[in-house]
């Protein structure tokens, strides 16, 4: 999976500035957040979902904690922050495409090192979801 870095605060976005700023948004709340938000991303948008895949998203501590076979407790506490950052993540979202988010579903993987944030949009008018 090829994810792109973050573009630079300010820096000039092309055809692709709702993804961008959707991986960007989704980036910084974590950061603001955890202290340190994950090196890499990439958000997709099709029709009424929205999905950001993150890379490189372990801190330090985690890290170490992973490698003294701590991976279990490193997800658990990672699911409390998703929880704890649903209300801000939900607020970009909805920020950025200018629509309610109805669902909203979170989940980290170790190895590799991964995240995926998933954003189900309220569908525009008469369609159904799904």
């Amino acid at each position: 999976m090829d994810l792109q870095r973050p573009a630079a605060d300010g820096e000039r976005r092309s055809d692709d500035s709702l993804t961008a700023a959707l991986t960007n948004a989704v980036i910084g709340v974590m950061k603001e957040y955890v202290g340190r938000g994950p090196t890499k991303g990439r958000a997709y948008v099709r029709d009424d979902v929205v999905v950001v895949i993150l890379g490189e998203t372990l801190t330090k501590a985690e890290r170490t904690l992973v490698r003294d076979g701590k991976a279990e407790r490193v997800l658990a506490v990672r699911q409390d922050f998703q929880r704890t950052m649903r209300d801000a993540l939900v607020e970009e979202v909805e920020r950025l495409t200018g629509r309610t988010v109805i669902a909203f579903m979170s989940d980290n993987h170790i190895e590799p090192e991964l995240a995926c944030e998933i954003f189900l949009l309220e569908p525009t008018r008469g369609k159904a979801p799904g």
